[in-house]
């Protein structure tokens, strides 16, 4: 995800627990997850079966009751609610598209996506029709607006399920494999219509199985294990695995530099692989004697310390924290970069790109002959 410098947080999920006992024992499918979603982002929310994804989607929508923490949804603590209220709240603010439609198969698609209407009683009566009509018109089922599910395809059984979902107009849709049993025609047409909502300003929180859908989203959260991964892992190494991510997650140190406190001292030895997590980094240059040229700004997912460690020698350029902010870093010793290194192949290729890139960048600016000066340094 990109800094987000002017969106709104909408979802805060603060430290949350959740414990599940049963006769065998207890089991812990959150770990303190700590989650902000921004108003207008459409996030993915992946990891393999077992690892959180649904249990943290439920605590969400109020649908269960995390063992620990808050939720906040627009400044609202959803658990300080009644059970109605809640319901209340869900039916105004929410829209839910399940993996199984979840379609009344005695009411035609038009009644359906009419029924959260009757339920919140948000807009007048003699509105709704024509309301639930556009709805179905918008995701291209206006000709099957008065059949039953059961007469329609799978793939639009789940189109009409994303117009009931805004029928009351919500602020955030949430989304539980929606395209789990669709075939990849359906699915990608499902994310097309995803896509537009969220550029409409809409939301949207989706959970997936499927790599290929994270593509189209503008952020993805990793879960494993009941925790969330850095996602600045996710940014920086997107062809790991999801456990060689986690592996990475845990492996890492973390660092906290000051705002323009030098990381890296060109010419001296380096035996870290960085991965910015919060803040920016200037990489700079030093030619004639003690003259400075900035090569580069570095953010959020950016990795450096590779070119040494995979060549050899010592520091090419130095880098240090931005001046406006501190700068957080996940830093994995030699040894974990070379581990690292021989478990990706994929990961290792692309490393190996950036690096010549880098040289190459490294050597234009040592031939320029006017270098920018950085005043006060």
């Amino acid at each position: 995800m990109s800094e987000q410098s002017s969106s709104r947080p909408l979802i805060v999920m603060d430290d949350i627990v959740k414990i599940f006992v049963n006769a065998a024992g207890t089991f812990t499918a959150l770990k303190g997850v700590h989650l902000t979603v921004y108003e207008g982002e459409f996030v993915s929310i992946v990891g393999k079966s077992g690892s959180g994804k649904s249990t943290l989607l439920n605590m969400l929508t109020g649908i269960d009751h995390p063992t620990e923490g808050r939720v906040l949804v627009d400044g609202v603590d959803v658990y300080a609610m009644s059970e109605s209220q809640r319901s209340q709240w869900r039916g105004r603010n929410l829209g839910i598209v399940f993996q199984f439609f979840q379609l009344l198969p005695m009411l035609t698609l038009h009644e359906n996506v009419m029924l959260p209407m009757d339920y919140a009683d948000k807009y007048a009566f003699d509105e709704r029709p024509q309301r639930a009509l556009e709805l179905l018109k918008m995701v291209g089922l206006e000709k099957q607006a008065y059949k039953l599910p059961l007469a329609v395809s799978t793939g639009q059984q789940q189109s009409a399920a994303i117009a009931r979902a805004l029928a009351n107009d919500p602020p955030i849709i949430v989304a539980d494999e929606p395209t789990g049993n669709l075939d990849s025609r359906s699915a990608a047409y499902i994310i097309d219509i995803f896509e537009e909502l969220s550029r409409r300003g809409k939301t949207i929180v989706m959970v997936t199985h499927d790599p290929s859908m994270t593509e189209r989203t503008t952020r993805t959260v990793v879960i494993s294990d009941g925790e969330l991964i850095e996602e600045a892992i996710v940014l920086a190494l997107p062809m790991l695995s999801h456990p060689l991510m986690r592996a990475v997650h845990d492996r890492a140190e973390r660092l906290t530099f000051n705002p323009g406190e030098t990381i890296i001292q060109q010419k001296a030895p380096v035996d870290k692989f960085f991965i910015i997590a919060e803040g920016r980094v200037e990489v700079v240059l030093q030619v004639r004697g003690k003259e400075e040229v900035i090569v580069s700004h570095l953010g959020r997912g950016d990795f450096f310390g590779e070119v040494e460690l995979t060549r050899g020698g010592k520091a090419i350029a130095s880098v240090r924290a931005a001046l406006d902010a501190p700068v957080r870093l996940l830093a994995l010793s030699r040894p974990d970069f070379d581990w690292l290194m021989e478990a990706s192949p994929m990961t290792a290729e692309a490393v190996g790109r950036i690096v010549q890139q880098r040289l190459q960048e490294n050597r234009s600016q040592e031939r320029r002959k006017r270098p920018r000066i950085l005043g006060g340094r």
